[in-house]
């Protein structure tokens, strides 16, 4: 679906299909393994752009979806794109990329050096000023009232987030981590490509996030850090997933912890099994207007059930992590 969009998204709200539109070719950019990346020069010439203008609308409290991909965000950030306030951004890591170009996890924009954690401090007046005049002028051409930005990986960057936009909302998505690993061993199997000497998949360019990953964040648990050596080697998708589900998971309960309200957990079962009752819960949260039938309707026929995945085997280093993390987060 180009943009995420379908017929019955047009039918409900035609209207809506400018800003996916706009945010599709304007905005997001086109990551490896994602056709049309020929439009990537055209997407940062209109940033640079922007850069020199004013900021055309104010950016006023920004939300952010977070979690591990394969999740259910994509699914959440739709339904919640048909509120007639919002106006959705679906990972938009050239936009970040163009704010702060040490940000590029998977090298879809730089083969140069990258961080996964970003902190207040890398902030600097020239990253708010950027960021205040791209977000504004996304605002401004999909005329809406707030923006909603898709991009798991922020949850390691949520100080330097709030430093840009001290009002910002978050959203944590959890799902089963069974689940969440089966989905991102399909990505990877479904969208993993060869080019020449480089591997193009769910972990980047050549490994780049896995290595990047296993370099800065799993060393910061004491129950993973004896084994990071022997993690650089794997080649085991769901091993790899359920790390990465691990700490992500972990940093969101750390997030609910330091900053409760600021930080709402998303159960994505019951996001499906109860869709108005959780998205008006999420509506009231994010302090957005609740009178939105239309809104509410697409939400109940959009979001539905997915059946479970079984159990897989995990390898042996990481069983107990990874199951002490599912009851921790209330999977039993």
């Amino acid at each position: 679906m180009i943009a995420q969009i379908d017929f019955a998204y047009i039918r409900t709200r035609p209207w809506k299909l400018w800003s996916r539109l706009v945010s599709y070719a304007l905005f997001e950019g086109r990551p490896l393994t994602t056709r049309g990346r020929w439009i990537n020069p055209l997407v940062f010439a209109h940033f640079s752009l922007e850069r020199r203008l004013p900021v055309l609308r104010k950016v006023e409290k920004p939300v952010f979806i977070l979690g591990t991909g394969r999740s259910g965000t994509t699914i959440l950030g739709i339904v919640l794109s048909m509120h007639r306030d919002v106006g959705f951004l679906n990972e938009p890591k050239a936009l970040w990329h163009a704010v702060y170009p040490k940000e590029d996890l998977m090298g879809s924009y730089s083969r140069d050096d990258a961080r996964y954690r970003l902190f207040e401090e890398d902030a600097s007046h020239v990253v708010k000023k950027t960021a205040h005049r791209i977000f504004g002028a996304y605002l401004s051409a999909t005329f809406s009232r707030r923006v909603l930005d898709k991009y798991p990986e922020l949850i390691f960057r949520v100080p330097f987030v709030k430093a840009i936009f001290p009002d910002a909302k978050f959203l944590l998505l959890t799902r089963n981590g069974w689940d969440t690993c089966h989905s991102i061993e399909n990505w990877s199997g479904r969208l993993g490509q060869q080019l020449k000497n480089e591997t193009h998949d769910w972990w980047g360019v050549n490994k780049r996030k896995w290595n990047l990953l296993t370099e800065e964040i799993v060393p910061e648990h004491p129950d993973l850090a004896p084994h990071v050596q022997q993690m650089r080697g794997w080649t085991k998708q769901t091993d790899m997933a359920a790390i990465e589900w691990i700490v992500t998971m972990r940093e969101g309960l750390s997030l609910l912890k330091n900053f409760p309200g600021e930080v709402l957990r998303v159960h994505y079962e019951t996001l499906c099994m109860e869709p108005q009752e959780t998205i008006k819960k999420i509506i009231r949260f994010l302090e957005l207007p609740e009178d939105d039938e239309q809104f509410l309707e697409y939400a109940k026929s959009a979001l539905q059930p997915a059946p479970t995945k079984e159990p897989f085997e995990l390898n042996q280093l990481i069983e107990q992590p990874f199951k002490k993390t599912m009851f921790d987060l209330g999977y039993v």
